[in-house]
């Protein structure tokens, strides 16, 4: 069996959980857009198909506008930041149980999100992670966001890992199985703590379906 040298992790839905959260904040940015009600409702069911990407993709997608993608994905930020400080962001059971594996097997672990620096830097340090993970990366430390592979290998060539087959990848989304198998990593893991049902997992292909984050860690430790 190949042994798996870098974990590359979701945050909300898969190791971070924020009770919807990351939905409100979409709602309240496109609210203050004044769309029409039907376009504000199609958008929102834009979001919710997209739930994993770079948030400023998705508002660019959504809204057609650079100027107000910006202004949207401000207004984004600025609520789950909010959430954030209000202590409505917590770990997923088993998440630090799984970083604090990873290291004493000598296994990196990366965090990776569709959320811009800023908020994925505040969310780690309200969880006091900081010392528990070895990178932490965004759309804009990468390239492009999911469903593309650039998050996942940018962790591989970063954190010094080896082949794509010792790469592990984790999300609750198909956005991010999709960005998994694009990568070629030897673990491709779907979560059902997040947005996505088991049916949208096996249908964006998913190998390996699990019921927490913390059920990842036999895949980690005797490799794929």
């Amino acid at each position: 069996m190949t042994r798996i040298t870098v974990a590359c992790l979701d945050m909300a839905g898969t190791t971070v959980r924020d009770d919807g959260s990351v939905l409100e904040a979409f709602a309240s940015a496109l609210a203050t857009q004044n769309l029409p009600v039907t376009a504000y409702h199609q958008a929102m069911q834009d979001v919710k198909s997209s739930m994993g990407q770079s948030k400023i993709e998705v508002f660019r997608r959504v809204l057609g506008d650079e100027q107000a993608a910006q202004q949207a994905n401000e207004a984004f930020e600025e609520h789950y930041a909010t959430a954030v400080r209000a202590g409505h962001v917590t770990a997923m059971p088993g998440a630090t149980e799984v970083f604090k594996t990873c290291r004493d097997a000598g296994i990196r672990v990366c965090l990776a999100t569709g959320f811009s620096p800023g908020t994925r830097d505040a969310i780690i340090s309200e969880l006091g992670w900081g010392d528990l993970i070895d990178l932490a990366l965004s759309p804009a430390n990468a390239g492009r966001g999911r469903p593309w592979p650039d998050l996942p290998l940018t962790a591989l060539l970063i954190l010094h890992g080896g082949a794509v087959s010792e790469l592990a990848v984790a999300g609750d989304t198909a956005s991010d199985v999709e960005s998994g198998l694009r990568a070629g990593a030897g673990v491709v893991a779907g979560v059902l703590t997040g947005a996505s049902s088991r049916a949208d997992l096996e249908q964006a292909g998913a190998p390996l379906i699990l019921d927490t984050i913390g059920d990842i860690l036999p895949r980690l430790l005797h490799g794929s």
